[in-house]
């Protein structure tokens, strides 16, 4: 009997791509996102290549009851499920002080919250059934605040910490709980930056990440190499440093 996995934010990006390589691999796919035109386009394409079952949900993540009604549907729908996979995300940079903090209540209801309570829904299931296996789609930008994506690094901060709890809390249940890092992923979310170092396409991120998922590593960067090692200077950099090499000097006499 073939693997059952939901992903929330299905629509683009890497949740779109891991779409791709699940069914792939033979797996059946629960799909949700908040544009269902896009997922009934995306299910007709998958199965004129893979003979896998597909279900699809409308979903928005930044509202916690949809998210549990939404997956206790989908779940229904397509007869249980193994892994759950928290993607749905936004990036959206934005300078502190600029007067615009609902862009940074978005990224955070979003990016934290949504998750958070993707997280929870899939925790009810597996308990009950002892088993299975949580996703969190978390960034490299958890590991070091970046100028103009505060809130971002923020969400995914507060994404690896609640999932390293949840690790902990779900082990009895023989709950696994994996935490991706991807760097730059070749996605709308990132194709207007100037800047992408080692940014690789999301076809080939998605081979790694379901990689990764299927060895059940608890918490990975993708691609492991650079990010692995880059990481985990990131870390360990003092702030005076740190300021330096991502920070700018304000212009004398600018508010900037």
């Amino acid at each position: 009997m073939s693997k059952k996995v939901l992903i929330t934010g299905a629509s683009s990006g890497i949740g779109k791509a891991l779409a791709y390589e699940f069914a792939k691999r033979g797996y059946a796919l629960g799909l949700t996102a908040r544009r269902v035109s896009i997922l009934e386009e995306i299910q007709k394409d998958i199965q004129s290549i893979y003979a896998i079952k597909i279900v699809i949900q409308q979903m928005d993540v930044s509202n916690p009851d949809d998210v549990f009604a939404g997956i206790s549907s989908l779940v229904a729908d397509l007869g249980g499920v193994d892994i759950v996979v928290a993607n749905a995300g936004i990036a959206i940079s934005n300078e502190v002080g600029r007067g615009k903090f609902e862009m940074d209540q978005m990224t955070i209801q979003t990016n934290l919250i949504g998750a958070m309570a993707t997280v929870d829904a899939a925790a009810i299931l597996f308990r009950e059934q002892g088993s299975g296996q949580i996703v969190g789609i978390s960034s490299i930008a958890a590991f070091r605040g970046l100028p103009k994506n505060a809130s971002y690094c923020a969400s995914k901060a507060g994404l690896d910490i609640y999932l390293e709890a949840v690790r902990v809390e779900l082990r009895p249940y023989k709950v696994e709980v994996t935490t991706i890092h991807p760097g730059y992923i070749d996605t709308p979310l990132n194709e207007s930056m100037q800047k992408r170092p080692f940014v690789i396409s999301s076809n080939k991120g998605a081979v790694q990440m379901v990689n990764q998922i299927e060895k059940k590593h608890m918490s990975t960067t993708i691609p492991t190499i650079p990010w692995g090692i880059i990481s985990f200077l990131m870390k360990f950099i003092p702030d005076t440093i740190w300021v330096k090499l991502v920070g700018k000097k304000p212009k004398k006499g600018s508010a900037d």
